[in-house]
């Protein structure tokens, strides 16, 4: 059986119909009853459909344990937010360097996922996704990798530590105009890529596609008794808190679910605007 066909019988996802305002749920490892996970997603103020998706899930493969988690956050639509829900881990999963090089694995599936994609544009449309996401192998180690700004973020000891990397066009200026893109920085906006698209890295976005890197940003950690929890959630969250904010505001919370609920609550209290969507994974 391919990786993708385990993956097909395994997953958990959850994602938005056009009128739904709100989705939850959570589960625990079989390996070990202390590791737990909880998600939320909640449809922001903008007046379209709901355009996060994400992947929430443990199983059993091979006699191993994988936690299996993602944000993905759609942009002009979510259909590659919702292609990537179907088809990235099954992809990641049927790579021959799995188990030996995990990060590299990721980093494979992601580029040919993306081409995938832009291969089937005119079905899937003009729009793209970011997207975050995070393999727990065994209780023990948790392989992120990241395109965009959805972010992964670890506590240990109740100390916020980030294990993605924000991919900002004012930090990728230079990438991007050596592939003849530019960045426009306009009063009162943000940095965004040839005008249009405010991450330097996503997948989809054919129309930018050679101005714009699919490439993941990858990191092992390793999951010791200080490791307390990792947050996966996408920028409508981080663009109202910080890392040690959110930490802070859940260190607390037993309940994955409760958690990750918490915080989106607390983002909306601060005006967040965007669509939200939150994983947590406790450990202890």
């Amino acid at each position: 059986m391919t990786g993708r066909e385990i993956f097909n019988k395994m997953k958990e996802k959850a994602c938005f119909s056009s009128s739904s305002t709100s989705s939850a749920g959570k589960g625990k490892s079989k390996l070990s009853k202390h590791i737990t996970h909880g998600f939320h997603l909640m449809k922001g103020k903008a007046n379209h459909a709901m355009e996060d998706c994400l992947v929430s899930e443990f199983k059993i493969i091979d006699d191993n344990e994988l936690g299996l988690f993602a944000i993905f956050d759609g942009h002009m639509g979510h259909d590659v937010a919702n292609y990537l829900q179907d088809h990235l881990f099954g992809n990641i999963l049927k790579q021959p360097d799995f188990w030996m090089n995990t990060e590299n694995a990721l980093k494979v599936a992601y580029q040919s996922t993306d081409k995938d994609i832009i291969e089937q544009s005119f079905h899937l449309g003009k729009g793209g996704s970011t997207a975050v996401t995070a393999i727990l192998i065994n209780g023990q180690k948790l392989v992120v990798a990241n395109v965009g700004d959805s972010r992964a973020v670890l506590s240990k000891k109740g100390v916020a530590k980030q294990l993605s990397v924000d991919h900002e066009p004012s930090k990728e200026k230079k990438i991007i105009e050596s592939k003849g893109g530019f960045v426009s920085n306009l009063p009162g906006d943000v940095p965004r890529v040839d005008g249009q698209l405010a991450v330097a890295r996503a997948f989809g976005d054919k129309s930018l596609k050679r101005h714009l890197s699919s490439e993941p940003d990858t990191t092992t950690a390793i999951i010791d008794d200080e490791v307390e929890f990792v947050i996966l959630a996408s920028d409508g969250l981080w663009k109202v808190m910080s890392n040690q904010e959110a930490v802070e505001s859940i260190r607390s919370i037993k309940d994955s679910h409760s958690a990750a609920k918490r915080l989106i609550d607390e983002a909306i209290s601060r005006k967040s605007k965007d669509d939200i969507s939150c994983i947590v994974v406790r450990f202890h």
